[in-house]
């Protein structure tokens, strides 16, 4: 690999963007499609499906094999509330690679006893999500019913451009959590990015259950084409 490549690489690693090594398998020519640039490269669909499932592989286009080269973030949870859906919701989410974080300021949810092995950050949102650089390779899931902690968390991720954003609570419950938030700047576009309610339509009862269904609507969002993600829905 060239140094040049290899810096611009880096670069986009470092600041969590994703980046496909593009290397031509008859004489060795690399390049690197930028996720920034990929819906303008002749090889946007074939890239945009590697970068979707975060594999590497290759592929025939234009009489040549290319072997595509998949440098995605690691995909990141952030759970607003340490209630029992987060104690099933986190250890699956590890399970799938993803790093965890549950944010609630209430110390008597947020224990290691309940968490042994999730980072916790005991503080209310304003003050513990800044550091955590939320970004678009963020999952942000709002789980306390309280307004106090979710509403601020979930201003943040309208801000933070989350590939998926989702709180809980019934469909009346999400109608009045919207007047509220556009109450506080939220725009039309902003509210309809949130999953709610929250997870795929499973019928799930248990807390359990419903952490699953929450996983599996992440899943979907993360992997699958638009077309394919609203008849996930």
């Amino acid at each position: 690999m060239k140094l040049q490549i290899l810096a611009e690489l880096n670069a986009e690693r470092a600041a969590r963007r994703p980046a496909i090594l593009v290397t031509d398998t008859a004489n060795g020519e690399q390049r690197l499609a930028k996720a920034a640039d990929i819906a303008r490269d002749p090889l946007r669909a074939e890239l945009a499906s590697h970068l979707r499932m975060g594999k590497s592989g290759m592929v025939e286009a234009g009489g040549k094999r290319l072997f595509l080269n998949v440098y995605a973030p690691t995909a990141r949870l952030v759970i607003i509330g340490a209630v029992h859906i987060s104690q099933a919701l986190a250890p699956i989410a590890q399970s799938l690679g993803y790093d965890v974080t549950v944010v609630d300021p209430r110390t008597a949810f947020a224990s290691l006893e309940r968490f042994p092995d999730v980072p916790l950050i005991a503080e209310w949102p304003d003050e513990a999500l800044p550091p955590l650089n939320v970004d678009h390779y963020t999952a942000f899931v709002a789980l306390t019913h309280d307004p106090k902690i979710d509403d601020p968390a979930l201003l943040h991720a309208f801000k933070c451009d989350c590939f998926y954003i989702g709180a809980l609570g019934s469909r009346k419950t999400h109608g009045k959590r919207g007047e509220r938030l556009k109450a506080q700047g939220a725009t039309d576009a902003d509210i309809a990015r949130i999953h709610a309610p929250i997870g795929l339509a499973i019928g799930a009862v248990s807390p359990s259950e419903i952490a699953v269904s929450i996983m599996a609507e992440i899943t979907a969002q993360l992997r699958l084409p638009p077309k394919e993600q609203e008849a996930a829905a």
